[in-house]
């Protein structure tokens, strides 16, 4: 009974793949999936319109090919238009303000807490800052910190 079903509406079948597609595409950000959830569209249509299996096929297969070269680069420029702007891992950290959670001897290391993270640092000008101390990160090595007394 549902296979007689399925088999008169071949069209729902490609809306759940277009609609599994677009779900897993949520996990990638790649845009691919993307391109064959609008190539099951197509094919989707394709059944509507009372197409056969090769049709349906055919058309899917344009769609998608169709997408990857136009409707992809577009999406990925609008997507990504401010990532050689965006700072991540420890450069996000230059100017963020945190607190000295171990001693920062001088000449030497200490720690400094910032945002529940401990990151291991360094006095720019050398001298010791105590416990407790409010400081600004204004450089790093690495992962060893520059800091400043505030």
């Amino acid at each position: 009974m549902i296979t007689e079903y399925l088999t008169n509406n071949v069209w729902l079948i490609w809306i759940f793949i277009s609609i599994i597609c677009l779900m897993i595409e949520l996990g990638s950000g790649d845009l691919f999936l993307l391109c064959f959830a609008i190539g099951a569209l197509g094919g989707s249509a394709t059944a509507a319109l009372g197409l056969g299996v090769i049709p349906q096929l055919i058309v899917m297969a344009i769609c998608t090919t169709l997408s990857i070269f136009f409707v992809r680069p577009v999406a990925m420029r609008y997507l990504h238009r401010n990532d050689d702007q965006r700072v991540s891992n420890a450069d996000a950290l230059l100017g963020r303000k945190g607190k000295v959670s171990q001693t920062i001897e001088a000449g030497g290391y200490g720690r400094v807490a910032i945002d529940g993270d401990d990151w291991k640092a360094v006095s720019d000008d050398g001298s010791t800052i105590d416990r407790g101390s409010k400081v600004e990160v204004v450089g790093r090595e690495s992962i060893i910190l520059t800091v400043r007394k505030i």
